[in-house]
């Protein structure tokens, strides 16, 4: 199976990630997207962070009833932070029959050069890029020509979990940038009021 592996913290999870997803499964080669839920970022501050249960919470909520997504805990028994190219060997390893691929915003690939072992990342891996606003320049476009980087003409998303964080802090409504039933949990939890 051509499973694609869509990394983030998902703190929270909202529209943005499942339009992308659901994009990957219906306009592209991948037949399932698995949202891996990231304990802690090497390149984020880990006190933003819900527990883990939470945000993996949510994103169970948000995918429930779509075989097509998974939810994935796999990186909460690995070494923190969490490292792409360390989860990916271990998955190939739990998985043996299934083809992983990344899927990753045009703003990371920019910084993808500055990943662990990035080299073996896109010599092993598909990588599906998914458009986001772009205001300066690529350093390092010569990434961007690499064969195994494949960009989707995906729906432009201009959404960002810490803009729905900011807002729940400022008493501002997004209640339609979230799927209602992670909107419920956030509302019963009483997340990022403060």
């Amino acid at each position: 199976m051509k499973i694609g592996l869509y990394f983030g913290s998902f703190n929270p999870i909202h529209i943005g990630h499942l339009i992308i997803a659901d994009y990957m499964v219906e306009f592209t080669e991948l037949e399932q997207v698995w949202f891996v839920v990231s304990p802690h970022n090497p390149h984020k501050k880990k006190e933003s962070l819900l527990a883990d249960y939470h945000r993996l919470a949510m994103v169970e909520l948000a995918i429930e009833g779509n075989n097509n997504l998974k939810a994935s805990n796999i990186e909460f028994n690995l070494p923190q932070p969490s490292y792409t190219i360390d989860t990916l060997v271990y998955i190939k390893e739990k998985y043996p029959k299934h083809q992983f691929s990344l899927i990753m915003g045009e703003d990371n690939l920019k910084t993808l050069h500055n990943w662990k072992n990035y080299e073996q990342i896109i010599e092993q891996h598909l990588i599906y890029v998914y458009p986001r606003n772009q205001t300066e320049n690529n350093p390092h476009n010569e990434i961007k020509n690499y064969p195994n980087i494949k960009f989707c003409n995906a729906p432009m998303m201009d959404i960002s979990a810490s803009f729905i964080r900011n807002a729940i802090k400022s008493k501002k409504s997004i209640q339609y940038m979230l799927s209602n039933s992670v909107y419920t949990y956030i509302q019963q939890m009483n997340f990022y009021k403060k």
